[in-house]
């Protein structure tokens, strides 16, 4: 029996599976992966040594967790197919009628509810919904996840252990919350890459080398990450320690202030998290 099924062998899974044969917490044997791709489950195979197939039922017999890291629009005919593949048999070989707790089902597929989840794969179902994001293919993820009626403490354990491997993993009581999560850091990278994109062009505008800005850049999201990490400081702080009176921060704040930067980071937040609900209600 597998510890872990991948359904699904796209970036996220890449990563993951990495991450957790870097980390140490899983054997190649442990893990195994379904793909309708040939050549994505032939990468899989060479680069981690995994056993491989192109049948998503194969996934679910064999293992005691599925994590599937499908597209939302795919999720249902998964789920048709790994219902009857992971229902638990009785002594005499007949089907227990809707009870499917027999394996933990984790689920990174953006929108899709634990109440869908939960009716599609049956009564009893242990499901854990997560909302990873794309810095988990670095080593450098945030995810957040809510577990189901039937999923216990342990299997919430587990799920935290895996998505651990790529970054920092945080559980929630209240399912409603991943849509914020979504907008926050699901999406937050993009933001970001955003603002990183608009303040080297400024400075290649203001005549820096292309190469150079970029460089600069990098370094000095990189230098702000550090400092808010250690030195723990609330964030308007960290700004006035920069910002001295009557200098060249304040002067750019300022400007910041004028075209409302704050409002239109949290117009941006508010539609990606409205975005998300839409999604949950199938829109």
């Amino acid at each position: 029996m597998k510890k872990l099924g991948f359904i699904g062998g796209g970036n996220m899974a890449e990563a993951m599976i990495h991450g957790l044969l870097n980390r140490r917490l899983f054997k190649a044997a442990d893990l195994i992966a379904s793909d309708p791709e040939a050549a994505r489950r032939r990468r899989l195979a060479r680069t981690f040594k995994i056993e491989t197939t192109g049948d998503n039922r194969e996934v679910a017999a064999v293992s005691s967790a599925i994590l599937i890291a499908v597209k939302p629009q795919s999720i249902d005919s998964v789920m048709d197919e790994l219902r009857l593949a992971i229902e638990p048999t009785a002594a005499n070989g007949a089907r227990r009628r809707a009870r499917t707790n027999s394996k933990l089902i984790i689920s990174i597929a953006a929108g899709v509810t634990i109440a869908r989840l939960e009716k599609g794969f049956g009564v009893g179902a242990r499901v854990i919904r997560v909302m990873p994001n794309a810095p988990a293919m670095v080593g450098a993820g945030m995810a957040a996840m809510v577990r189901g009626h039937a999923a216990t403490r342990v299997d919430e354990s587990f799920a935290m252990r895996i998505f651990g491997a790529v970054g920092e993993a945080v559980a929630l009581r209240e399912e409603a919350l991943l849509d914020t999560v979504t907008a926050l850091s699901g999406s937050g990278p993009a933001y970001v890459y955003l603002f990183a994109k608009a303040l080297a062009e400024a400075a290649e505008a203001d005549g820096l080398p292309a190469d150079l800005a970029f460089k600069m850049t990098l370094q000095t999201i990189r230098g702000a990450e550090e400092s808010m990490r250690r030195l723990k400081l609330d964030l308007g702080e960290l700004i006035r320690r920069v910002a001295s009176p009557g200098g060249t921060t304040e002067a750019a704040l300022r400007r910041f202030d004028a075209e409302h930067f704050s409002a239109i980071v949290a117009h941006a937040v508010r539609a990606a998290a409205e975005r998300s609900r839409e999604l949950g209600r199938g829109l």
